[in-house]
């Protein structure tokens, strides 16, 4: 996590009372869900994905694609909705993607996607909600 402040801020306390073990162990301690494992992987209604922490809209289901990861993939996130950082941990480089609101890690950026931004914003699923137009 960065050192940033952001708009929507909460204790630990808070965090772990509203969200599920799983989403603080992802979304607060840099966690990862298992692959294939979210409901929101088959999601395939016209709609938006909402970050859990704070209800900010990440990325609409127009752009997400199946991957074949395991995990809901975009080619681009809502404008201003996510930031990024260098994650140097598992002994690797990658760009982690976190809620641009209140800071929740999201998943990561990878630029392996299809056109036209080629990029694979692959995110877990219990990071976000669903809603349909």
């Amino acid at each position: 996590m960065t050192d940033k402040t952001f708009p929507v801020t909460r204790t630990d306390a808070e965090w772990r009372k509203m969200l599920t073990p799983e989403q603080f162990r992802i979304m607060r301690d840099h966690g990862t869900e298992r692959p294939g494992s979210c409901a929101l992987l088959a999601e395939k209604r016209p709609g938006r994905f909402t970050c859990v922490g704070c209800d900010t809209p990440l990325f609409e289901a127009r752009g997400k694609f199946e991957s074949g990861t395991g995990w809901p993939s975009f080619n681009d996130p809502i404008p201003d909705s996510v930031e990024t950082t260098t994650d140097r941990s598992h002994g690797m480089v990658r760009t982690e993607v976190h809620c641009a609101t209140c800071g929740s890690h999201l998943g990561h950026v990878f630029d392996d996607g299809p056109a036209p931004t080629y990029l694979r914003y692959c995110i877990n699923g219990v990071a976000m909600n669903f809603k349909a137009d």
